[in-house]
């Protein structure tokens, strides 16, 4: 998986992101889409991501990985 700069993550269109209104949980590729998921599920067991939110970024990163 390639590390993206501020200026390519900026340059992403919002429907590379799971979370596109807030811009977080890239997922342009099959790799960021399964980084995706294990980060969301770690940012819901700390508290800073609500269920319905993993959810979502669960159901957009699945997406992208049936593609592959």
């Amino acid at each position: 998986m390639s590390k993206l700069t501020a200026k390519e993550r900026e340059a992403l269109p919002n429907r590379d992101f799971a979370l596109p209104d807030e811009k977080r949980f890239p997922i342009e590729d099959a790799a960021h889409a399964r980084n995706a998921k294990a980060r969301a599920a770690q940012a819901e067991k700390a508290g800073n991501l609500s269920t319905s939110d993993k959810a979502k970024v669960d159901a957009r990163a699945d997406r992208v990985l049936d593609k592959n």
